[in-house]
């Protein structure tokens, strides 16, 4: 706002500060309260019908409405992943503390799991008998068996490949274990449906028996090879490494996650996390013994459980909770000022990025969407650089949600309504008039007037009651 636009007769104090709307509270209700402590305008005393009367004027003047929405907030990180355990086990090793920088890649935890070994084991030797046998022999009729029989050994691992690919929230650690899974079973879909048809060949007459055997050894062989590729991805990830650089935090991460509700997020690899924007706080699977959910060394652990979290604090963000009554007027890249309870005095300038589709419960009750702002080095009244808030703390996001500059504007309290229309008594010649106007934006109190008031016009702002058309105030 440009202050220096306008300024109070004698004062010198500003007439037009932005107005500061709590959302999800109607205008007109809060404008209310507000003008007890605004000083709006020099008003002066005026006498109608030749004694003294409460009945004050004001100069129409130009200058800068903003109007703007207060929403409750939290500062979040940028990102955080929450690595879980990607199968039953126990913690065998934990190299980081709570408040340890780290890099992308780096290991922080193993976790032992026998399991996950076995079935490893068990994938190898398969995979080495298949290799060395032949796909077998005897008539079609066996070949068909043994079809059936490598058709179930197949969909049982592609099924527990899915299976352990779900209980992974790491979106890309996840994702390419289900790719793999998928493409696995293409691939072996083909290779079954040429062995079968080179079975049904043999049984019509058509081929010989070697091709049918050598159809179905190649589907054998593949399957048991997927078979090991896919536990050994399992195996592989129980070494859980730094998807994204930044500062470890031990054990689960809260249940609202609202800290964590970052502007961006992060591809993950290697082991189970859950990336945040679509965190809403993992919930641990199975016995987690320890104290505040965190796993110590040897701790039993179930697929899922969290271990530790890793938040990119390089770059904080804003999640607001705006009313459903205030959002339709934000926007992506409004400007906003920030302030942060814990940094008294303190105003960080930030802009909107995106405003949810979907509602969220308010904490007042109702209805509200949040709203995600960038946020950036703030200053303290006096100047001085303000401290870099934590994520996680609480906050109020001003938002400017309109604005108008060079506006024809008077004092909230000069409107008056005339048959369901905006008015203003206006003071012509001496005597009082009534003026249908078109109010634009609404500040603190001060309103913006479109059409029907000139600058410099005075408009009565107290006594609006008592005032009829044509009356002398002189």
């Amino acid at each position: 706002m440009n202050s220096d636009r306008c300024r109070l007769p004698g004062t010198g104090d500003p007439c037009q500060a932005p107005p500061r709307r709590t959302s999800g509270r109607p205008l007109a209700r809060l404008t209310a309260a507000l003008l007890a402590g605004v000083v709006l305008f020099a008003l002066t005393a005026v006498s109608c019908g030749g004694r003294e009367a409460a009945v004050s004027l004001a100069n129409a003047s130009l200058g800068t409405v903003a109007e703007l929405v207060d929403a409750p907030a939290t500062v979040t990180a940028q990102s955080a992943v929450s690595l879980t355990a990607p199968a039953d086990g126990t913690l065998a090793a934990l190299y980081v503390n709570s408040g340890d920088a780290v890099k992308v890649g780096q290991i922080l935890a193993v976790i032992d799991s026998p399991d996950a070994e076995k079935r490893l084991a068990q994938a190898e030797r398969a995979l080495d008998a298949a290799n060395e046998a032949g796909g077998g022999s005897g008539g079609a009729a066996d070949l068909s068996r043994l079809q059936r029989v490598t058709n179930r050994a197949a969909a049982q691992s592609y099924e527990a490949a899915r299976d352990a690919g779900r209980r992974i929230s790491d979106p890309q650690v996840r994702d390419a274990l289900l790719a793999q899974a998928r493409a696995a079973q293409r691939r072996y879909d083909v290779a079954s449906r040429t062995a079968g048809e080179a079975i049904r060949a043999v049984q019509r007459g058509v081929a010989r028996l070697s091709s049918a055997i050598s159809a179905l050894s190649t589907a054998q062989r593949l399957q048991a090879q997927q078979a090991y590729d896919l536990a050994k991805s399992t195996v592989d990830a129980l070494r859980l490494r730094a998807p994204i650089p930044g500062v470890v935090q031990l054990g689960a991460v809260a249940a609202s996650g609202s800290a964590l509700a970052g502007i961006s997020g992060f591809g993950a690899a290697g082991g189970l996390s859950s990336r945040v924007g679509s965190l809403g706080g993992a919930t641990p699977v199975g016995p987690v013994p320890g104290v505040d959910g965190v796993v110590p060394v040897r701790g039993l652990v179930a697929a899922g459980t969290p271990v530790l979290t890793v938040v990119d604090t390089s770059r904080l963000g804003v999640v607001a909770d705006v009313d459903e009554t205030d959002v339709s007027l934000v926007k992506p890249g409004l400007p906003a000022t920030i302030e942060v309870d814990a940094v008294t005095g303190a105003s960080y300038p930030g802009k909107v990025r995106s405003v949810d589709v979907l509602p969220t419960a308010s904490e007042r009750g109702g209805v509200s969407y949040r709203v995600r702002l960038t946020l950036s080095a703030g200053t303290i009244a006096d100047g001085r650089r303000a401290p870099a808030p934590r994520s996680g703390m609480s906050a109020t996001a001003n938002l400017r949600v309109r604005q108008a500059s060079s506006a024809v504007t008077v004092p909230t309290a000069a409107l008056v309504s005339a048959e369901g229309l905006a008015a203003v008594w206006v003071v012509r010649n001496g005597r009082a008039e009534r003026i249908v106007v078109t109010v634009g934006v609404r500040g603190q109190g001060v309103v913006q007037i479109v059409s029907g008031v000139r600058p410099g016009q005075q408009v009565v702002v107290r006594g609006t009651d008592r005032v009829r058309q044509g009356q002398q105030v002189s």
